[in-house]
């Protein structure tokens, strides 16, 4: 089988209507758009979703909340996740990087520490958020704590 050997399935490619080239085509005259009226106009173009003078449906529909742009996600980990993460994955720190590099989370995620439950291991943490319960365990483990700007 080569290139030029290739040809479409039998009945599937249609010859296109040529309208406009003259009565004997069957196709002139008024070019298969009826008589008058806005739509027989050349350049008329229907918007897509066009109901024929009925309401859209972008219109019937009520418009419904609001999508904050300046709001930053967060991926969440408690301390107890954070002590099994540790343990489980054996991080040197609890950082972006060494998430990443364990795929626990996306190159563009954020981290949050938040304080659920309680921390055994001592280890260094390199986030982008705290929560104030999890700020204080983790100094009261004696845990370094760094934060990094969204």
């Amino acid at each position: 089988m080569n290139l030029h050997n290739l040809t479409p399935a039998e009945g599937s490619v249609h010859r296109t209507k040529r309208i406009g080239r003259g009565e004997g085509s069957g196709h002139g005259g008024t070019s298969t758009r009826g008589n008058k009226g806005q739509q027989a106009d050349t350049g008329y173009q229907r918007k897509r979703g066009h109901e024929g003078g009925q309401m859209p449906i972008q219109r019937r529909m009520p418009k419904r909340g609001f999508k904050n742009p300046f709001r930053v996600e967060y991926k969440v980990f408690n301390l107890n996740d954070v002590d099994a993460l540790i343990q489980s994955y054996e991080l040197r720190e609890f950082s972006l990087e060494e998430l990443y590099i364990n795929k626990l989370i996306n190159r563009n995620d954020n981290v949050k520490v938040l304080g659920g439950g309680t921390l055994m291991s001592k280890v260094h943490f390199k986030v982008n958020a705290v929560s104030a319960s999890a700020q204080k365990a983790i100094e009261a483990n004696g845990s370094t704590l760094e934060l990094i700007k969204v």
